[in-house]
């Protein structure tokens, strides 16, 4: 799945819209639980190095809240790194180029979205 579709999906699923908090970083997009308000998804594009791969240029991901027992098990996963940015306890990076399944995205996603509730 890449951002817009990813944005998309969370549009329609969780009636978030993403907010632009950081006039430095105009391309990342904060999406807020409706209930609590806590951030559950945080899409960005960052350079490649900070996740340790390869190569010049930028890579979209989105952080995602996960349960600290499930991360040392997803950060296995092909796509899926220790959250850049954020607490690496219960946080991660999924990159959206493809190489992490859809299957886990969904997943974390849902879990973060759980998480992140009153």
């Amino acid at each position: 799945m890449n951002r817009t579709e990813l944005e998309n999906y969370i549009s329609e699923t969780f009636s978030a819209t993403g907010e632009q908090l950081f006039a430095k970083y105009p391309s990342f997009r904060v999406f807020r639980h409706l209930g609590s308000r806590k951030w559950f998804a945080v899409i960005m594009d960052i350079p490649r190095k900070n996740l340790g791969l390869s190569g010049d240029g930028e890579i979209s991901v989105v952080n995602l809240k996960c349960d600290p027992i499930l991360i040392g098990s997803f950060r296995e996963e092909s796509g899926i790194f220790p959250a850049w940015h954020m607490n690496k306890a219960h946080w991660l990076s999924v990159a959206l180029d493809g190489t992490a399944s859809d299957d886990s995205l969904m997943f974390l996603l849902d879990m973060s979205y759980e998480l992140t509730k009153k």
